[in-house]
């Protein structure tokens, strides 16, 4: 089977999704716009092949030369987890005429607007809304909601460019911080607890599902540097407390009519229970959470994934071990990393709970926290206690500091 696999070198995790296509018998081609001997060796090993196409993943772009450069090639699946290729992949199964989601069977998980206009029509609970693509409209929308309200792109990935405002000064201060942006979702503001509902479907049928809890939500951690902001990855997704999320979630994949391959939503809990609809996309989440789900079982979902796409089935031996958070670190101060306090003491004091840490060694410029949640560095811990587990990852928040200067 010859699978289209588009950008297999980025973000960090793309080539062991490609590797786990290889593994399962596929025989992959890449999709990029960088030079063949820039991909990280995972990728390279795995891939039958590789077509350079500068400019593809810009809207728009022209097929022409991922098409021609198929020559004769028949391909079989078109794969994309990536957030901005996500509907180029679905132009591509329609110039190529492979099976699976289209361009206009994508565009919801791309334009929250339509997302959730669907999602509403289906009779499920979604903020109060409304686009804008002139500062004009955005200043009455929030007029029209009231405040607190939620700026976001309307094609936006995370909470990149989001911002709550609580006044008309507020808003003023974020349309000027979003004049990049073409087009902004105007939203009622959730007070409540966030979380995930992540997938790997097959035509339709949901084969895995996941539950992660954001510690705290990610509006505040983008919003205030000092936090080591923390995702969550429940050990139990079944348990009677998260029934109505999950139950939300099941309720938009059917509404969206999601096929085939990884998803990723989120959602919110509020004081009084109720589950409110956030947005979704069709790709898998980000910032090492796979990663995260499979230590949190012992499993390998890039492999589960592969088995999915290319047969349909999933025959991972599922067992939920540990609840497992993976703690995001930020250095104080600006400038290069100088030192690191606390690595000892984590290794002694949480043992065989520590999974895994990754953290910019001495010497290497910090990262923009702005631009990226995994920032400087990250450390994974695990626990089958949801307390002890939360111990363990505060304990990494509060006791190991990265200096910069």
């Amino acid at each position: 089977m010859n699978v289209l696999f588009l950008a297999p070198g980025y973000p960090a995790e793309m080539p062991w999704f490609v590797r786990g296509l290889r593994t399962r018998g596929a025989r992959v081609i890449g999709v990029g716009d960088g030079p063949e001997n820039e991909l990280p060796a995972i990728a390279r090993e795995n891939l039958a092949g590789y077509l350079r196409a500068p400019g593809i993943f810009a809207d728009g772009s022209d097929l022409g030369p991922v098409v021609r450069g198929l020559g004769e090639t028949t391909i079989d699946r078109v794969v994309c987890n990536w957030e901005p290729g996500v509907l180029l992949a679905g132009r591509l199964r329609d110039a190529l005429k492979v099976h699976g989601m289209g361009y206009q069977a994508l565009l919801p998980y791309r334009d929250k607007d339509i997302m959730k206009q669907k999602v509403a029509a289906a009779g499920l609970r979604c903020p109060k809304h409304v686009m804008a693509t002139t500062v004009a409209q955005a200043r009455e929308a929030t007029r029209d909601l009231g405040y607190p309200v939620i700026l976001k792109p309307l094609a936006g990935a995370g909470s990149m460019d989001t911002f709550r405002c609580d006044s008309a000064a507020e808003v003023e201060v974020a349309l000027k911080r979003m004049g990049h942006v073409d087009a902004v979702n105007v939203e009622e503001f959730i007070d409540g607890e966030e979380f995930t509902f992540d997938t790997i479907c097959h035509e339709g049928r949901p084969l895995f599902h996941n539950i992660c809890w954001y510690r705290p939500r990610p509006l505040i951690a983008r919003s205030v540097e000092w936090i080591s902001p923390q995702t969550v990855a429940l050990r139990d997704p079944d348990a009677p407390h998260l029934r109505g999320g999950r139950d939300l979630g099941f309720a938009v994949l059917k509404a969206l009519d999601f096929r085939t391959g990884f998803t990723h939503m989120e959602w919110y809990m509020k004081s009084d229970g109720e589950v409110v609809f956030g947005e979704i996309a069709a790709r898998p989440p980000g910032a090492h959470t796979v990663d995260l789900m499979n230590w949190a079982s012992d499993i390998d979902l890039y492999m589960g994934f592969a088995e999915a796409e290319l047969t349909g089935t999933f025959s991972i031996d599922l067992v939920r071990k540990y609840n497992a958070a993976i703690v995001f670190k930020r250095a104080q101060g600006k400038g290069i990393i100088r030192r690191v306090e606390g690595v000892e003491r984590l290794r002694e004091r949480l043992g065989d709970r520590l999974v895994a840490m990754e953290l910019l060694p001495v010497g290497a410029h910090r990262r923009d926290w702005v631009q990226t949640l995994v920032s400087d560095g990250w450390v994974c811990v695990r626990d089958p206690d949801l307390q002890g587990l939360m111990d363990a990852a505060d304990f990494v928040g509060t006791d190991l500091q990265m200096y910069a200067s």
